[in-house]
């Protein structure tokens, strides 16, 4: 790569001068609480990729509660990707009960004139400060007669909502440019599954993953810096194109803002990387996620994602050696733990169980931030079609994680 020991040398100095005039990390200690879960309605579909949006009190009304807003996708069990409609379900009082989910007319799976059926997927729902409205991206799925799947055909879908009257507009696409800072095409550019950072000013930074090569299914990740009017969102600009070779490459990036870095996570077939950067769009060079000691931290193939919970810095994420050999993709428990951010690595030490196993899969979660000291992690149970709990109807299960008020 060219001037790459001059790129190498900076970072050098950067990890020194983290570590040498960065603060002493402290260690938060939290406070893990079940909510009240959804329960699955037919034990032919499951409720999965389900995330949560927070809606501050004064945001709906004068006289109103905080509302909690869940979406979630209605998923069959038998084959792959069999994603449906989407759903959602509401909760006026802090998750100790939730209405009964109802489909959003305007994200139904629908048939386009050409014969495929489309559906809105991989959704992240997000309350938008500057504008009052809820934002949800994600992706689409796109079914050739209904069946077959066409990840060629993918686009990086959101709609809008309004909390005054909780109603949602049309599912809408953001526009791409053609190709990428290195002339490559990008094609099947989606936001499923990522978890974005909206700015003081309205703009949004949206991880976004997308092909570079027609032939190759291994995919790129950025994060675009886009605009939004209160309705539409626009492309502005993306950063660092970061990709590997192996496998799918890297995919559905989830990025977090903490003290003065941005820190962004991406999937990968066989492991995880972690990265940051000071703009939110110049990355440093990836890394594999560890523990402070230096071993793997063997999550793969599934997301991982941040939150900020008195003051520290947390991923969530799954990982092999959790005596979990017999769970797909060892995608249960689920876990948490505190990030070093000046070392990028996870502490071993602080690592603790958010849901344990239960005979299903865990890796779908999503992370809704309620304040500094608080932080909701949703997640639905992947049963699908194996399993001993293969004929039970799922869950969406809510885990509140706050900062204990004691010292740890």
């Amino acid at each position: 790569m060219k001037n790459s020991s001059v790129y190498l040398a900076t970072l050098l100095i950067l990890s020194i001068a983290g570590a040498v005039g960065g603060k002493e990390l402290k260690t938060v200690k939290l406070e893990i609480e079940s909510l009240t879960t959804i329960p699955g309605r037919d034990k032919q579909w499951d409720w999965w990729q389900a995330r949560t949006a927070f809606v501050p009190a004064s945001k709906v009304g004068t006289n109103s509660k905080p509302m909690w807003i869940t979406t979630m996708s209605e998923t069959g069990r038998e084959g792959t990707h069999n994603f449906h409609d989407i759903y959602q379900s509401v909760s006026r009082d802090g998750g100790k009960s939730w209405t009964i989910p109802k489909i959003i007319p305007d994200l139904k799976r629908a048939k386009q004139k050409d014969g495929y059926e489309v559906s809105a997927g991989d959704l992240w729902p997000t309350y938008h400060a500057k504008s009052g409205k809820v934002i949800t991206t994600g992706k689409t799925f796109n079914f050739e007669e209904g069946t077959k799947e066409n990840r060629r055909r993918e686009k990086v879908s959101y709609a809008v909502m309004n909390p005054e009257d909780e109603s949602w507009g049309p599912l809408r696409f953001l526009e791409m440019p053609e190709k990428d800072h290195r002339g490559n095409i990008i094609m099947a550019a989606n936001a499923g599954n990522t978890q974005r950072v909206d700015m003081p000013n309205g703009e949004i930074l949206l991880p976004v993953r997308y092909m570079a090569d027609a032939k190759k299914f291994n995919y790129t990740s950025v994060v675009a810096r886009c605009s939004f009017d209160g309705e539409k969102l626009s492309y502005l600009e993306h950063g660092s194109e970061l990709d590997i070779p192996q496998g799918r490459g890297l995919y559905e990036p989830s990025l977090i803002k903490h003290d003065k870095w941005f820190y962004l996570t991406l999937r990968a077939d066989h492991s995880g990387f972690v990265t940051r950067s000071r703009d939110g769009l110049a990355f440093e060079k990836i890394r594999e996620w560890t523990f402070d000691d230096g071993k793997p931290l063997g999550s793969y193939n599934t997301q991982q994602h941040w939150a900020e919970i008195g003051g520290g810095l947390f991923l969530i994420y799954t990982r092999r050696g959790a005596e979990n050999d017999h769970i797909f993709r060892h995608r249960a428990p689920l876990f948490i733990a505190q990030v070093d951010p000046d070392r990028l690595c996870v502490i071993r030490r602080t690592e603790q169980i958010l849901l344990p196993t239960n005979e299903a899969t865990l890796g779908n979660s999503g992370i809704c931030h309620i304040s500094d000291h608080e932080s909701w992690i949703t997640c639905g149970e992947g049963l699908l079609r194996l399993g001993k709990r293969k004929n039970d109807l799922n869950k969406v299960h809510f885990v509140r994680v706050r900062a204990s008020k004691t010292e740890p």
